[in-house]
């Protein structure tokens, strides 16, 4: 009888931990970037939307924006497309795009809509084409690399007016060209897509879901791990060479979403199962918090 009751006992000391966060997120926009291992594990899967379908329940207006990386190569290779690459960076031509698009704006992106509406969510599936929503220009990286653009411009009402009927909107990162590119469909990177999107809607928060634990003082160590930091120290990490590689372009993500309004940026371990509710509803969180 002992066990149970104690179990029980702790089931309910994380319920009211979560109540205060709970309240003072209620009504307020939470946009997260799903990508990474948690979209390619199934157990990973299903937690991250049970999560967000448990956002939305309690009145969290949860914008997920995701990526595609893994399925949009397996179906290049699928249909014999060798991928190209300059100066390490994807080059994207016409047929490859055609790809990008069917895969990331068609099944992906609907497969995400099914899975929030089986566990008990609302959601709908849009790409930065609908309404205009992401329009960018060509990427300036100092090659050419074909249709990748860069987010120049948002357009959140196509978000709002999902958010406002009850709906996840689940955003695939595919921008509308201007400029050189009028007209075209450009592959837009999913986490800068997430942190404009934030900014344009005035977020409380912007949550990058990674493979990694956060931000280290020592890679080696993952008891290193910064829980809580400042924008402004972000310059001595980069400098220090505590924030490197692919750490640094989730930085300045986190940096462009905080100067745009949004008041704190997370980036967690989306491999650990529902990282996102341990994040948000816990005191001691789970990944690194910056503000």
């Amino acid at each position: 009888m002992k066990g149970p009751v104690i179990a029980n006992k702790d089931r309910a000391g994380v319920l009211v931990q979560a109540l205060p966060y709970i309240q003072s997120f209620m009504g307020k926009t939470i946009v997260v970037k799903y990508g990474g291992n948690a979209m390619i594990n199934e157990e990973l899967k299903a937690a991250v939307i049970q999560d967000v379908a448990l956002m939305s329940c309690v009145g969290i207006r949860v914008v997920l924006v995701h990526g595609g990386g893994p399925e949009i190569d397996a179906m290049l290779k699928r249909v014999g497309k060798e991928s190209k690459f300059v100066n390490g960076l994807r080059y994207t031509d016409a047929e490859t795009m055609e790809i990008v698009q069917m895969v990331l704006c068609g099944k992906v992106n609907k497969d995400i809509v099914a899975l929030v509406q089986r566990a008990g969510g609302k959601a709908l599936g849009l790409c930065g084409l609908d309404g205009g929503m992401l329009k960018g220009e060509k990427a300036k990286k100092g090659v050419d690399l074909g249709l990748v653009g860069d987010v120049k411009i948002v357009t959140p009402e196509p978000l709002l007016e999902a958010m406002d009927k009850g709906y996840v909107p689940v955003v695939a990162t595919v921008a509308l060209g201007i400029g050189d590119a009028e007209g075209e469909a450009l592959n837009v990177n999913a986490d800068t897509a997430a942190a404009q999107i934030a900014a344009a809607l005035g977020a409380e928060k912007l949550v990058l879901m990674t493979d990694v634990s956060g931000i280290l003082r020592d890679v080696q160590n993952p008891a290193s791990l910064i829980k809580q930091m400042k924008k402004g120290d972000l310059d001595g990490l980069i400098k220090d060479g505590i924030v490197s590689k692919g750490m640094i372009p989730k930085t300045e993500c986190c940096r462009t979403a905080l100067d745009g309004g949004v008041k704190k940026a997370h980036i967690i371990d989306g491999r650990v199962p529902h990282a996102l509710l341990v994040e948000l509803f816990t005191d001691e969180g789970i990944g690194t918090m910056i503000e």
